[in-house]
C-alpha cells in the first residue's frame, strides 16, 4: 500500500461502522465532524485530487471489466445527496456512471417483491452505478410510516418480524452481489437538526433555490426522532463485511463531498482494477501495424511521435 493509500484508508476510518457494532447515531457520529482538514481552501485542493483519482481508476475498472460498483446514498432531505454526486463525479466519464433516483414505487413495482425494482438498475461489470436514496428506503420511510406496508401487498401474517427479516434479506442480496463482482459502498450522509432548519431557510430566501423546497420535506421533518431511530437499527443491522456502512458527516458540505470521494476511492483501490496485458501473438500483429504505419508517414514528420514514451 502507498503512503497516499494509507492516507485515504487512515482517513475514511472514523466514519466506518464496523460490523456488528450497535449504533446510537446521536451519540457516535458527529455531523459538524471535520478531523484535521482545518479549511474549506484545502478541503477544495483535495478534492480536486480525489476526482482525478476517481477518474483514472474508473478508467481501469472499465477496462478490467469484472467488477462493477455501487454507490449507496442514504440521508435526509438538505442533506446534500445531489450535490455529493455533482461534486464527487465531475471529471468522471458520465458514459461510465449511471444515476438512480427512487420514488414512490409504481403499480408495477408494488406486483413485484420489494428488492425488485433495484435488481433492475444495478451497475454492469466495469460501471458505477449510484442510488440517490435505495432499497434501503423500505426499512427507513417504510419503517417509519408503516402504513405504506399495505400497499406493498404482503401475504396475511408476515408483517410480524417484517424488519428483521429485511435486514437479514437486504444482508443476503449484498453478498451475493458482491460475490458476484459488485462492490457496494454504503454512504450515509449525517446531517445534524438545526443544520436542516438553515438550509431549508435558504431554499425559501433564495429564489434560484426555490424550485428545491418542497413542504412535504417539512412535514417529514416532524418525524425527525424516528427518522433517527430508524437509520440508528439500519446502520446496526446491516453494516456487514462485504457491505459496511460509512457515516459521513455532512453539516459542512465541502467535507462531506470529500468524505464520501475518500471512501469511493479507496473501494476502488481495494478492487485495484488493471489494464489487460496484451498477449505475446497480439503484440507481435501491434508492431506490424505499427511498422506499416510509420511508413506512412509524410515527409517531414515523425513516423511515431509516442515513440520513446
Amino acid at each position: 500500500m502507498t503512503s497516499r493509500e494509507q492516507r485515504i484508508a487512515d482517513f475514511i476510518a472514523p466514519f466506518r461502522v464496523e460490523p456488528g457494532q450497535k449504533v446510537r447515531l446521536g451519540k457516535d457520529f458527529a455531523p459538524d465532524f471535520k478531523g484535521t482538514i482545518g479549511s474549506k481552501k484545502r478541503g477544495r485542493k483535495l478534492l480536486v485530487q480525489g476526482t482525478e483519482m476517481l477518474s483514472e481508476y474508473q478508467s481501469r475498472l472499465y477496462a478490467d471489466n469484472t467488477h462493477g460498483v455501487l454507490v449507496v446514498l442514504q440521508a435526509l432531505d438538505a442533506a446534500g445527496k445531489d450535490g455529493t454526486i455533482r461534486h464527487v463525479m465531475t471529471g468522471v466519464n458520465p458514459q461510465g456512471v449511471a444515476v438512480h433516483s427512487f420514488k414512490v414505487p409504481s403499480s408495477e413495482e408494488l406486483d413485484h417483491d420489494y428488492l425488485w425494482r433495484y435488481g433492475l438498475r444495478l451497475p454492469a461489470r466495469g460501471q458505477i452505478g449510484i442510488f440517490n436514496r435505495s432499497h434501503y428506503e423500505e426499512v427507513l420511510v417504510v419503517r417509519v410510516h408503516q402504513e405504506l406496508l399495505d400497499r406493498q401487498k404482503l401475504p396475511r401474517g408476515t408483517r410480524k418480524g417484517v424488519w428483521k427479516r429485511r435486514y437479514h434479506e437486504i444482508n443476503e442480496w449484498e453478498r451475493m452481489l458482491s460475490a458476484n463482482g459488485i462492490k457496494i459502498v454504503k454512504l450515509f450522509l449525517n446531517l445534524s437538526h438545526e443544520e436542516q432548519r438553515i438550509r431549508f431557510l435558504r431554499r425559501i430566501d433564495l429564489r434560484d433555490h426555490n424550485w428545491k423546497f418542497s413542504a412535504a420535506d417539512v412535514r417529514e421533518r416532524e418525524y425527525w426522532d424516528s427518522y433517527q431511530r430508524a437509520f440508528s437499527r439500519m446502520l446496526s443491522r446491516t453494516s456487514t463485511e462485504w457491505a459496511p456502512w460509512y457515516v459521513i458527516p455532512a453539516d459542512r458540505k465541502w467535507y462531506a463531498r470529500i468524505a464520501a470521494a475518500a471512501v469511493i476511492a479507496n473501494t476502488l483501490i481495494e478492487i485495484d482494477p488493471r489494464y489487460p496485458k496484451v498477449g505475446k501473438d497480439a503484440r507481435a500483429a501491434l508492431q506490424e501495424i505499427k511498422a506499416a504505419l510509420e511508413k506512412q508517414a509524410p515527409e517531414g514528420a515523425a513516423p511515431d511521435p509516442f515513440a520513446g514514451e
